[in-house]
């Protein structure tokens, strides 16, 4: 029968052996749920509804019922308001992810999904409210906007407005149309 200094030798050996397993499995699992809840993240601001970039037709039935204030530029490229504007619609749509919807339209790579809106010139943005209705802005003429209507119902249908615009611009109108 082997005798207790052997005994106590075993499940000394075997608890050196069995903690650090267990801490390294503690540690691991940790590391995977934040791993996890990163993925969980990440696969939510890559949602193409919250894209700046639109290189397929806008479903603006779904971009409504998230509740947002939205702003589609369209523009393109190698226009020079258009390009002065980019790195403010990125920034916005960067510091907005879940507050607003900011959408760049390049119409001359895409020039049928301008089809369905009020373009006239590069860059127009179009403004539609945090309830999915267009923006009706207090004082429309003051700020450069044109609100188009149905000729039929007189329905207030598009709010746009026409060049280039200031990051202090687009955050009033935004603020205007519901941001939180």
């Amino acid at each position: 029968m082997p005798d207790t200094d052997t005994l106590k030798s075993k499940k000394n050996t075997a608890l050196k052996i069995v903690l650090p397993v267990i801490l390294i499995c503690i540690v691991f699992g940790i590391w995977a749920m934040k791993n996890k809840e990163n993925d969980m993240n990440y696969v939510n601001i890559e949602n193409t509804d919250f894209t700046l970039l639109v290189t397929e037709k806008i479903d603006l039935e779904k971009l409504k019922s998230y509740g947002f204030p939205i702003v589609i530029d369209f523009g393109a490229d190698s226009c020079v308001p258009c390009k002065e504007m980019a790195p403010i619609l990125k920034e916005l749509n960067e510091e907005l992810q879940g507050k607003a919807i900011i959408k760049f339209v390049d119409v001359w790579k895409y020039h049928e999904l301008a089809d369905d809106y009020p373009i006239n010139v590069i860059p127009t943005q179009i403004f539609i409210d945090a309830k999915g209705k267009p923006y009706n802005p207090k004082n429309p003429e003051a700020i450069q906007m044109k609100l188009y209507s149905q000729r039929d119902t007189d329905e207030h249908v598009f709010t746009t407005h026409e060049g280039g615009m200031t990051k202090d611009q687009i955050m009033t109108a935004l603020r205007e149309m519901g941001l939180e």
